[in-house]
């Protein structure tokens, strides 16, 4: 046997291949919202759904864009920081990330009723925006050493009841996801054939048994998940106030991830060759998605609002192209090793839809005259309702009978309050969000704080914001052959800037 195997999954774009594996947090960062958008949303925690006046805010209720007095427009940019703690058998790493990004722009018009207004309805509001719905950029890096099971167990477990004479075909394109995985694995040795008939379905690993792996897992992710919103709304005698919006997502993820263990234990089976594996992917992820929003604010006395609104279920069209290369070294090895690496072509996998779950948000805000404000909203959603499309991909099927029993409607709750001194505004906000488990201990509830701080200038406005947030999470190192995972708690801080201007 070779001392050393490299294998460069190197395929064509075929659009015959079904989509790859995929997990409930493939549809799951989609679903969840973060805070994004406007300083002055980001600093009172999102607590919008009632108030308006303010840009993000119609991406909560899209009522809110009638409450400009004139043409409104704010541009923001953002500074993201992710700090990643991960725990796996033991052992505690640390990785950051940092981003910087123009994460809002866009514009309201107002136009108002001349004349002694008949019809009541004395006011129209036409607006446009954009939002990174979701910056994605993250960092994690787990590290440790697993008493009993190897990564290898990935491969040689897929490949348990696929024929011999699949993993030895050539056409490595015409196979399935599956196939693929267990292609890889027999051709870098990490598993062997029980027999050697073609028919053979059932094979032995060459990872030496006993325990004592150690393991790095290094996860890179860039990307985000983009919104333009187009809106309008109207005021009824300055009583009941409505609005629409329709929005267009669009999708652009990249994701690498490298998984390396070795063997730190002396006692080898017999027979056993395989001491180190490196296994590394990279996933983009690129699609675009449609969805809308429907919502009314009413006032019943000056100082009170009380707002109700929908957000459709968004419908992602999706696309996955999938590079992958292993690498592995034999025990009787004594040289230093590398593991020379470089991607080639890829394989692009079938489109697929995502459809997230639709969501209700209930607000009420007091309004302190031109000395400052209270505002809350209440969220619920239900990530049951969670669809992987073609419904009849039987791996879709099995995903989203997990996700049906799994997950759970969450309900989220955002607290903000401004006071004003003069041209100063001081503000400041809560923000809870259950996890879409039922068990949560998979995606953890979030909790975040934030503050900030405006400065009106008349015609125009600068407002900056700090606002942090920390959730819980299990990451698996692999999807399959082991069920070990490391426990991550993620911290975000980020620090918001926009600037407002009438005309």
């Amino acid at each position: 046997m070779k001392k050393y195997f490299l294998l460069l999954l190197a395929g064509i774009a075929v659009p015959s291949i079904q989509a790859q594996e995929t997990t409930p947090d493939d549809a799951i960062r989609l679903a969840v919202d973060n805070l994004t958008g406007t300083a002055r949303f980001r600093a009172m925690s999102g607590a919008f759904g009632s108030l308006g006046g303010d840009l993000s805010a119609i991406s909560v209720n899209p009522a809110g864009s009638i409450f400009f007095n004139n043409n409104y427009a704010t541009i923001t940019g953002s500074v993201y920081n992710a700090k990643n703690k991960s725990r796996y058998f033991g052992t505690s790493t640390n990785d950051n990330d940092n981003t910087l990004d123009i994460n809002q722009l866009g514009a309201v018009f107002i136009f108002k009723e001349s004349g002694s207004g008949k019809t009541g309805w004395n006011k129209i509001a036409v607006g446009i925006n954009y939002e990174n719905a979701n910056n994605l950029n993250n960092s994690v890096f787990s590290a440790g050493t697993n008493p009993n099971n190897s990564i290898g167990n990935y491969f040689v477990n897929i490949a348990q009841g696929i024929p011999t004479n699949v993993l030895t075909d050539l056409n490595y394109n015409q196979l399935n996801f599956y196939e693929q995985q267990a292609y890889l694995g027999y051709d870098t040795y990490i598993f062997e054939a029980t027999n050697n008939t073609p028919n053979n379905t059932s094979y032995y690993t060459n990872i030496p048994t006993g325990g004592n792996y150690y393991q790095e897992n290094q996860v890179l992710t860039t990307g985000y998940n983009g919104k333009l919103t187009g809106n309008f709304s109207a005021a009824y005698k300055d009583k009941i106030f409505l609005g629409g919006s329709l929005n267009y997502h669009f999708v652009n993820i990249d994701k690498t991830f490298s998984i390396y263990e070795r063997n730190n234990n002396p006692l080898y089976d017999t027979g056993s060759t395989i001491s180190e594996i490196l296994f590394e992917n990279r996933l983009w992820t690129t699609g675009y998605g449609f969805s809308f929003n429907l919502g009314a604010i009413v006032k019943p006395i000056e100082s009170v609002r009380v707002g109700l609104a929908y957000e459709s279920p968004t419908w992602f069209r999706l696309t996955d192209e999938l590079q992958q290369g292993v690498s592995t070294r034999s025990l009787n090895n004594q040289d230093g090793i590398e593991f020379p690496f470089s991607y080639q072509n890829s394989v692009v996998y079938l489109p697929y839809t995502v459809q997230t779950p639709g969501k209700w948000t209930g607000s009420l805000s007091y309004i302190f005259g031109k000395k400052g404000l209270l505002s809350a909203d209440v969220s619920t959603k239900n990530y049951s309702a969670l669809r992987f499309k073609p419904k009849n991909d039987p791996g879709f099927a099995d995903l989203n009978n997990f996700m049906s029993n799994a997950l759970d409607n969450a309900i989220e709750v955002r607290i903000g309050g401004e006071y004003r001194i003069k041209q100063v505004s001081l503000r400041a906000g809560y923000r809870f969000e259950e996890s879409p488990y039922k068990v949560d201990q998979a995606f953890g509830d979030l909790t975040g704080y934030s503050g900030g701080i405006g400065y009106n200038f008349g015609e125009s406005r600068i407002d900056l914001a700090y606002s942090y947030d920390h959730r819980n999470s299990n990451q698996a190192l692999i999807s399959s052959g082991m069920t070990d995972t490391a426990r991550v708690s993620r911290y975000n801080n980020n620090i918001t800037f926009s600037y407002s201007v009438n005309f």
